[in-house]
């Protein structure tokens, strides 16, 4: 089995782009240069004379790493949002770009870089929070249920409580993120909602790929990975040391909706069309993934460039926990927690405060 992480081609990737999988003492300089390069990316945006707000027909999203990402993906490869745009009568002109990290996704959206970003829920919650009354930055629909797991290399962790001050678990951004917020979850029901944020000292900010790595190879400070498929099942299967240590089901009660799409009201009012076209996009990636496990591997691989084994992928589409859908799962556990322990001011009282009311996405939870 292939156990590198994801490299992306730069001929066939416009967005921040990732090159094969570094070694371990070169993954904290490769975080800082995303974080850079994301920056710059977000600064000539705003120094650009097109307007914050992309016009009908331009479309820029915002995507990260993993196959929850999948039905972007998959929108992508077959052009579902172009095919939709020509449907309801307006030619679409989409762009995407990859970043790592709810933070810098969330700055991209706020300050025009892009038009629909993809993160956790955590992240959604804090940009809605942020925004409700300005920008109002909402929910556009779910990318799917899938379980993360927080993965150790470490045989003498068994629990989060087993983690000490010698450990560094890697998430994608500290304190944002959604896996962040569910250490955060799990940490209040062993320690107390006083204690939430007790394992945020030993945590760091790491893109997937690079966290995958130094859990497979071993012998770095970080001893933790909480992660998203397909990164955590290459790394149980390339350390036989690897072992699951918490599944984000079980802290939620459930199969949920972790990593999400969102936008401006202003986005969602001024480009309509779009906005459909999207929507209407996904819905045909997501039923096609869902019948299509192999063909979507495919499309996974070939439009990421990733290097995983194709065998893994498609047990990660076949995962009977797995679904792909638009509809939000069991998310607003998760704010009203966030607004409890004072990480959001605004509380939601249900999934229609902090999502967008559309038919495809509605009735959710």
């Amino acid at each position: 089995m292939d156990n590198s992480v994801s490299s992306f081609s730069p001929a066939s990737d416009a967005s921040v782009v990732w090159g094969p999988a570094p070694s371990a003492p070169s993954a904290f300089v490769r975080y800082v240069t995303s974080v850079a390069m994301a920056a710059v990316l977000v600064v000539l945006a705003l120094a650009s004379p097109t307007p914050a707000v992309a016009a009908e027909g331009r479309l820029r999203v915002a995507e990260q790493f993993g196959i929850v990402y999948l039905l972007l993906n998959v929108a992508r490869d077959q052009k579902l949002i172009e095919k939709h745009g020509k449907e309801l009568g307006v030619d679409i002109d989409v762009e995407w770009l990859r970043l790592s990290g709810g933070a810098a996704v969330n700055d991209a959206l706020l300050t025009g870089a892009v038009d629909i970003a993809g993160a956790g829920v955590g992240p959604l919650f804090t940009i809605w929070d942020r925004t409700k009354g300005r920008q109002n930055v909402r929910g556009v629909a779910s990318l799917g249920n899938f379980p993360y797991y927080l993965v150790s290399n470490n045989p003498d962790i068994k629990t989060i409580a087993d983690f000490t001050e010698k450990d560094r678990i890697a998430v994608p951004a500290v304190g944002v993120s959604v896996q962040s917020r569910v250490l955060q979850l799990a940490a209040s029901k062993i320690w107390g909602d006083a204690q939430f944020n007790k394992l945020d000292p030993i945590t760091v900010a790491l893109p997937h790929p690079d966290a995958a790595a130094a859990i497979i190879s071993g012998g770095t400070e970080i001893t933790g990975h909480f992660g998203n498929p397909p990164f955590q099942e290459q790394v149980l299967a390339g350390n036989p040391r690897a072992h699951i240590v918490l599944n984000s089901y079980d802290v939620l009660g459930g199969p949920s909706s972790s990593t999400v799409l969102f936008a401006t009201e202003k986005f969602r009012k001024e480009s309509p069309k779009t906005y459909q076209a999207f929507l209407l996009a996904l819905q045909e990636a997501a039923d096609f993934a869902s019948k299509n496990p192999e063909k979507a591997a495919d499309t996974y691989l070939r439009v990421t460039g990733a290097k995983q084994d194709r065998s893994l992928i498609v047990n990660v589409i076949t995962n009977p926990a797995v679904q792909f859908k638009l509809k939000p799962e069991n998310t607003l556990s998760l704010g009203t927690f966030m607004h409890k322990v004072g990480a959001i001011k605004n509380e939601p009282k249900s999934v229609n405060d902090y999502f967008f009311d559309d038919p495809l996405t509605a009735s959710g939870s």
